[in-house]
């Protein structure tokens, strides 16, 4: 949460509010209105703090945590690869800076699902391309590889993966950690396994005006 100083100089940026409540304590409460049971937290800076938090507020979820002792110079790549211990069953994949309403995950309860979003001004990071029906990812650019022409999709950076296809993942992940390629996005990833046919993921539309990624200062005002 650098980009979101001074407000993370003394917690994490998932405990960060918007609107008088942390981004972390809306998430809960979404995914517990969706029926979720159990949560597999990756924590790193402060991660006491979060602990502490979820100790109060995760209700009947139960935590298992994953602590990433090099978070300052990974990235999330590594964090989903520690956490691959966790991972015995379908589930979802998210990132705590996002604000979303909880209805908006009814359709992501679903296996190898991708949040996607019509783009908006302040959105930026990896989008995808989608076929002519526009329900099957076809493409993803990561970054500033943006040499496609076709119409393009923002990721929310919310998926849902079947166990099938995480073994799959987790083989790929695997061959980027031993390469030493601990500073990627697991977007990276994606991207291959899509190019190469052995990943295919449903898009999901959210409202763009319904959710956001919140990274600065700017982003939380808005939020």
């Amino acid at each position: 949460g650098i980009r979101l100083r001074p407000l993370t100089a003394d917690v994490p940026k998932c405990l960060t509010e918007v609107a008088g409540r942390s981004i972390l304590e809306r998430m809960v409460n979404n995914l517990r209105a969706q029926g979720i049971k159990r949560l597999g937290v990756v924590i790193g800076y402060k991660g006491d703090r979060i602990r502490k938090f979820l100790s109060h507020h995760a209700g009947s979820l139960r935590i298992d945590y994953v602590y990433n002792p090099d978070y300052r110079t990974t990235n999330n790549i590594y964090s989903l690869w520690l956490a691959r211990q966790q991972i015995r069953e379908s589930f979802l994949l998210v990132e705590s800076d996002l604000v979303f309403d909880a209805s908006m995950l009814a359709d992501m309860l679903h296996p190898d699902k991708i949040a996607i979003s019509r783009i908006l001004p302040w959105m930026n990071g990896t989008t995808v391309t989608l076929d002519a029906a526009r329900r099957r990812v076809t493409g993803f650019q990561v970054g500033h590889n943006r040499t496609c022409d076709a119409p393009r999709y923002k990721t929310v950076n919310l998926y849902s993966l079947s166990l099938k296809i995480w073994s799959a993942v987790e083989e790929r992940l695997s061959h980027y950690i031993s390469e030493g390629r601990l500073g990627e996005y697991y977007e990276a990833v994606f991207a291959d396994m899509v190019a190469d046919g052995s990943l295919a993921f449903d898009a999901v539309f959210f409202d763009a005006d319904q959710w956001y990624e919140i990274d600065t200062l700017a982003d939380l005002e808005e939020a």
